[in-house]
């Protein structure tokens, strides 16, 4: 659209003297430059990148796999689930599909990952019932090529899975070279190696390792091997073990020898580290190994971590396309998240948005404008919107817009606009506590008990009874509806606030239509609400898997009518016509009109008003979070023994409680007001990775999870809903209480005060958790990427303005919104300038940290050979 004509603009910035020439390609922000092999770290900084947070999240989807290796036997297909895995460290796991050589998971992952990692993997597997599940095939990105794949899917072909080349961690060595004088006086050289220890290595069959190591100079005509010690059940051995290694001999030297070598053979010599699981009765693993030729090392003691490899002998098979192949989408971010003060322009610009008139010249509706992917600047902007409770006003804002280029009634908030986009980012955020409270339950027996509901009579099976199927049906459609329309009470203010405005909004647009104001709520409420989560759960989290395909299949013929009762008392009453399939049509003559009308109309005038409702609605506590993971025995009991047994959690907004199984009786409850902190615990305490500690007055409940990012999100939960606890600790014992001292502070006093501040705050009153920071930083990120098109559109505003005959062709900037083009040429002058000065510190703490991490260190530790 193009706006009235505007005095005293400017020449577009990149033209102007000191800027930078068109064409020329902005400096990417700093969260998406190339990273250090070793991943990037999730602690502070000192100096310039004091307060400095690095974040890393990881989103997307597994679609399917194609053309799998057949089953050896008379069977053929194969029953297979994918993993996700960070390093070796299963992360995620997609529901079963049974008998396919071509199995559609379509499942959504989203996760922060809580520690550093350098390769993303996903695995398929064969599932199998009396032997260990038979992997497949692989597909293994490296965490620095992640970025190649960003928000498209892709097919990769799947590569052979091989033990050799299974490898992670890093090793910390220290070599020497040493001058001896024999007793006769005679010069010899003598390599010393030190082995420190190890980070890192992987879980085997789940638990840690018995990982040992052997240490080697290897020759043309040599291979002197020694051994260390192997350490029980850890991750990260300590071995502090020196070996001695002979590599030159005095000319004087006369006992023959296989190991006798001339000096200038030197150049051929390396040390070559080998890391093992000691496999006791079975054969042992390989961990990974690493190589260092003698030759690099001086007269100095030379040390440093190297990361782990795979041997160079690894399977190299060509066949790899007779694996197979499987579709992902993945999005991997990784934000530098500066103090919050340095976010204080761009958010003030961000939170003015709802004011700007018109709305188009925002820097919120233009960060939608300039992004190729709306969902990418949806999602931190909502959430920053949220947060700083600007979400309705400018929902309301956008939402107006779109209605000025709607022209029919039957299709208002139909398209993927900014508006509709927002609001169900909203709704997913806002709303996720009220499915749980209302869809959980009914949909839990759906998919648990579920009953053939299949009305189609071109996919019923011989002697399906179509009759019992659409009773089915319609018992589970009723139930659905029924739970929808009576959970008003249940409806979050937020959402209540934004219908009311939908629906006025409507009405004034359409004046001469009296169902209009019902449409606009009942298209997002029951089309792009309900609808959706009752045909994706697991999307909502109302599931822990897509549904196998008979669920799924009845799900969709739920949702499919929940949306056309959705909307019976909004529209006309020829609604069945929508219908395609003429069994859906004849199955919906079955439900009476006006009692579902009426049912429909006292609902959707409910949700949009905006009177205080009832405490009563709340006062069933909101599920929050289950699972399976592994306790330590309390000893409430004087026979108690103190070992880890799996149990099923379960965390509402009232108790944490844990099950033998699922679905049983609670065996002990923790009222979430008696939480008193909920911590990590260390390694060390039990030989045991992604352990917490709650602590709730008793004894500390010692909890593991399955892996790192679960462990990660039972601690973020726990700590959410126990943050406003009146007597929270501040202090904590990081380790435990054993043989009559804790481990971490050696006090002999089990009741004795904490030695290590607590990590979580105290803030109060907060709903939703939100880190404003990080959504700002995304949002930068996001404008720093997109500085191309933000000078064109900048350039657009200038050409309005100069030019005011018809526009004759498509121009680069007939696709952006213009209605003002004195206010948008204003706006993008600003957000040009803050993202200018934001770049400043992120470049400062990119070089400090690529400086202040030297290569060798922990944090940047050698890959490959050193040369």
């Amino acid at each position: 659209r193009r706006g009235a004509a505007c005095r005293g603009l400017r020449s577009p910035p990149h033209k102007r003297q000191g800027r930078r020439v068109k064409g020329q390609p902005p400096p990417l922000p700093s969260s998406l430059l190339a990273r250090s092999a070793g991943g990037g770290t999730m602690a502070a900084e000192d100096g310039d990148g004091e307060g400095v947070r690095v974040l890393q999240n990881l989103r997307g989807k597994i679609c399917e796999a194609k053309n799998l290796v057949p089953y050896s036997g008379p069977n053929k297909m194969r029953d297979c689930f994918c993993t996700i895995n960070l390093d070796q460290e299963e992360v995620f796991r997609t529901q079963l599909v049974e008998k396919s050589l071509s199995p559609f998971f379509g499942e959504e992952f989203y996760f922060e990952i809580p520690r550093t990692f350098q390769c993303l993997s996903f695995y398929i597997y064969d599932k199998s019932v009396l032997q260990r599940d038979l992997r497949i095939g692989k597909v293994a990105i490296k965490k620095e090529d992640l970025c190649k794949y960003t928000s498209r899917e892709t097919w990769f072909l799947l590569q052979p899975v091989d033990s050799n080349s299974e490898v992670q961690g890093k090793v910390h060595l220290e070599l020497k070279l040493n001058e001896l004088i024999t007793d006769n006086g005679s010069v010899c050289q003598q390599l010393v190696v030190h082995i420190k220890e190890c980070h890192g290595l992987p879980l085997v069959n789940g638990q840690n390792c018995d990982p040992y190591a052997t240490v080697s100079l290897v020759g043309p005509s040599r291979n002197d091997q020694k051994k260390t010690k192997v350490k029980k059940k850890t991750s990260n051995p300590q071995f502090n073990e020196t070996f001695y290694f002979e590599v030159t001999r005095s000319s004087s030297y006369t006992k023959k020898s296989q190991f006798q070598v001339e000096e200038e053979d030197i150049e051929k010599l390396e040390v070559r580290i080998d890391l093992w699981n000691n496999g006791n009765l079975v054969q042992d693993v390989f961990l990974g190994e690493i190589k260092v030729p003698v030759k690099v090392l001086g007269n100095d003691s030379f040390q440093a971590w190297y990361l782990l490899q795979p041997r160079e002998n690894g399977n190299k098979s060509s066949k790899t396309d007779d694996l197979g192949s499987l579709r992902l989408n993945v999005c991997y971010t990784e934000d530098y998240v500066l103090p919050s003060e340095y976010y204080a322009a761009l958010r003030n610009l961000l939170l003015k948005s709802p004011d700007v008139q018109p709305v188009s010249a925002s820097a919120a509706y233009i960060l939608g404008e300039v992004c190729r992917d709306k969902y990418d600047a949806v999602l931190p902007l909502v959430r920053l919107l949220l947060h700083h409770h600007k979400i309705v006003p400018f929902v309301t804002a956008v939402a107006e817009l779109d209605l000025k280029d709607t022209q029919e009634v039957n299709t208002i908030f139909r398209g993927n606009t900014l508006a509709t986009r927002c609001l169900d980012e909203m709704m997913k955020i806002v709303g996720k506590h009220y499915l749980k409270v209302t869809l959980k339950p009914v949909l839990d027996e759906i998919c648990e008990s579920p009953k053939p509901c299949e009305i189609d009579p071109l996919k019923l099976k011989e002697g399906d009874n179509v009759e019992v199927h659409k009773e089915n049906l319609r018992y589970y459609v009723d139930k659905v509806f029924n739970t929808i329309v009576q959970s008003s009470i249940s409806c979050p203010t937020l959402m209540c606030d934004v219908f009311y405005s939908l629906r006025h909004l409507a009405a004034k647009r359409f004046p001469n239509d009296p169902h209009v104001q019902y449409s606009a709520v009942s298209s997002f409420v029951f089309l792009r609400f309900f609808a959706v989560a009752v045909v994706s759960p697991h999307t909502f989290h109302l599931r822990p898997h897509h549904p196998d395909a008979q669920t799924s299949r009845t799900l969709t013929l739920i949702s499919k009518t929940i949306q056309t009762l959705g909307s019976w008392g909004s529209l006309s009453k020829s609604k069945l016509s929508s219908f395609k399939e003429t069994f859906m049509c004849e199955f919906f003559k079955t439900f009476q009109e006006e009692k579902f009308t009426e049912a429909v109309q006292k609902f959707l005038d409910e949700v949009s008003s905006t009177e205080s409702k009832e405490p009563s609605g709340m006062s069933e506590p909101v599920h929050l979070k289950e699972g399976e993971m592994y306790k330590r025995a309390q000893g409430r009991t004087r026979i108690g023994k103190k070992n880890f047994k799996k149990r099923w959690f379960c965390l509402t907004s009232r108790e944490l409680t844990y099950h033998k199984q699922r679905d049983k009786e609670p065996i002990y409850t923790i009222p979430i007001k008696n939480i008193l902190t909920v911590e990590k615990l260390e390694e060390s305490a039990f030989n045991r990775k992604n352990m917490f500690q709650v602590i709730y007055g008793e004894k500390p409940l010692y909890i593991q999870a399955n892996n790192c990012v679960e462990a990660s999100e039972w601690i973020e939960a726990l700590c959410r809903v126990s943050r406003c606890n009146q007597r929270r600790l501040s202090v904590y014992h990081p380790s435990a209480f054993l043989n009559g001292n804790w481990l971490c502070c050696k006090a002999t006093t089990e009741n004795t005060k904490g030695c290590t501040p607590c990590t979580a705050g105290v803030p109060a009153d907060i709903q939703i958790e939100i880190d404003g920071d990080r959504e700002t930083e995304r949002i930068y990120s996001l404008f720093a990427i997109n500085m191309p098109k933000l000078q064109k559109m900048e350039e657009a505003c200038g050409s309005i303005a100069v030019y005011q005959g018809p526009q004759k062709e498509l121009d680069d900037y007939s696709n952006f919104t213009i209605e003002d083009s004195v206010a948008t040429f204003q706006t993008l002058q600003q957000i040009i300038a803050i993202v200018e000065k934001l770049n400043e510190p992120h470049e400062k703490y990119r070089k400090k940290r690529s400086s202040s991490a030297k290569y060798g260190s922990e944090e940047n530790p050698i890959v490959g050979k050193v040369s």
